[in-house]
């Protein structure tokens, strides 16, 4: 297994542009209503492994779909080939992949008339859908699920005899990804009601059935999520330090767009020119001890806690609970490679992470970041290597979101080696 070297970099070059891929979260969703109206034309698609993956599976004629990280792909592919009338496959992944649960997506779709089997362990992939014309009618979920499952449902109502009613019981987690699913339901013609106030603790999303989709092309706009780790990285520098991104919209659907409003306690302001993101460290009075509730944002988590691990300020940060079943125990993972950074005491719970730094925490020697297949471990961390050198073992994990990060670190001056 290789690993990279970030050597510190004290003087990183300003004024610099990137161009971000595709939102990998907006692409996917595109993909699986391309693949039942193709009238859908699509640009700035991500080139995100997980993208790849799903593209490769939908395209595809073989019975056996191997799709490595790829959660969406696993979620939502499951969904999409259950509605397709004649299409038998199978559909698998990762080592990893075969211990993320499904168990509450399959049942819903088994509600609905699905023909989903498991070909292993009881609620987890690999599994045999068999697709189905399914009439749809009303399913029924806990609301902190993740979202991925819903949006699954979500996608595939539109082509249900009877579009799909889908009861939400509790509090809605990464709302704003739901928003996003509805937002582009509505824009290829569906209607969509969401009942918030549906029944006492019950929230009720009604989807109708559409026959066929105007011919629509869609520009997908730039990934969010991403933008995360170039916060960190300007919050780190000098007042007066920017950096540019594109492109993106003032409007986004992305949930990970509140990251405008989170960076303001790190001195970071954000500005548009045109489709251009502009990021600026304008302020170094930041609050000692800080506190996130990140429901909404759950994938800001490493990011975050990186942030205030390179700046020295006490935080805690909740809501984090569907962390614990992605790529890694994100939760455990942040406390352990933090941990390597400098002193602190991190603890940790189901659903929170918090950091409490002694006066004057040193910086410790030797930072080495294990990745546990997360992608989000490498992206979030790198930015540290502002304050010391950064060792990232199995480094290219990056591909399942940003593919170009390196490259992009490289151009403002951080000095990377293969170890």
């Amino acid at each position: 297994m290789i690993a990279f070297k970030l050597h510190k970099c004290d003087h990183p070059d300003t004024d610099k542009l990137f161009k971000i891929t595709g939102s990998k979260s907006e692409s996917n969703r595109w993909l699986i209503l391309q693949s039942l109206f193709s009238d859908l034309v699509l640009n700035n698609l991500s080139n995100s492994d997980d993208t790849r993956y799903l593209k490769k599976a939908l395209d595809s004629t073989d019975h056996i779909l191997d799709i490595g990280h790829a959660g969406t792909a696993m979620r939502f592919g499951t969904a999409l080939f259950a509605s397709q009338a004649g299409k038998s496959v199978v559909i698998t992944g990762s080592d990893r992949m075969k211990e993320r649960p499904i168990g509450i997506l399959v049942n819903a779709l088994q509600s609905i008339g699905a023909q989903i089997t498991y070909l292993n362990k009881e609620g987890y992939p690999p599994l045999e859908v068999t697709g189905k014309k399914l009439k749809g009618g009303t399913v029924t979920l806990k609301a902190n699920v993740s979202s991925q499952f819903i949006t699954a449902l979500c996608l595939i109502a539109p082509v249900l005899e009877n579009g799909l009613e889908i009861e939400l019981i509790g509090e809605v987690t990464s709302r704003p990804y739901i928003e996003m699913t509805l937002s582009i339901l509505k824009k290829i013609g569906c209607d969509i009601q969401w009942d918030e106030n549906f029944d006492d603790n019950v929230e009720k999303i009604s989807i109708q059935p559409i026959k066929n989709v105007d011919k629509l092309s869609q520009t997908v706009e730039s990934d969010w999520s991403s933008t995360g780790y170039w916060y960190t990285w300007v919050a780190f520098q000098n007042i007066g330090y920017k950096i540019s991104l594109e492109s993106y919209y003032n409007d986004s659907m992305q949930g990970d767009s509140k990251l405008q409003d989170i960076y303001k306690k790190f001195g970071v302001e954000t500005s548009f020119e045109g489709n251009k993101l502009i990021l600026t460290k304008t302020s170094d009075t930041i609050d000692q001890q800080l506190h996130f509730d990140l429901t909404e944002q759950p994938d800001q988590a490493q990011t975050i806690f990186v942030t205030c691990l390179g700046l020295g300020i006490n935080v805690e940060l909740t809501g984090l609970h569907t962390l614990k079943i992605k790529e890694t125990d994100r939760i455990e993972a942040m406390k352990e490679v933090g941990s390597r950074f400098r002193e602190s005491v991190i603890t940790t719970t189901s659903d929170s992470i918090k950091l409490i730094l002694p006066h004057n925490s040193k910086l410790l020697h030797d930072f080495v970041v294990d990745t546990y297949h997360d992608h989000r471990m490498a992206l979030s961390f790198a930015p540290l290597c502002k304050f010391t050198d950064v060792q990232i073992n199995d480094p290219m994990v990056v591909t399942k979101s940003y593919p170009n990060y390196y490259e992009h670190l490289k151009s403002i001056n951080v000095s990377i080696t293969e170890i």
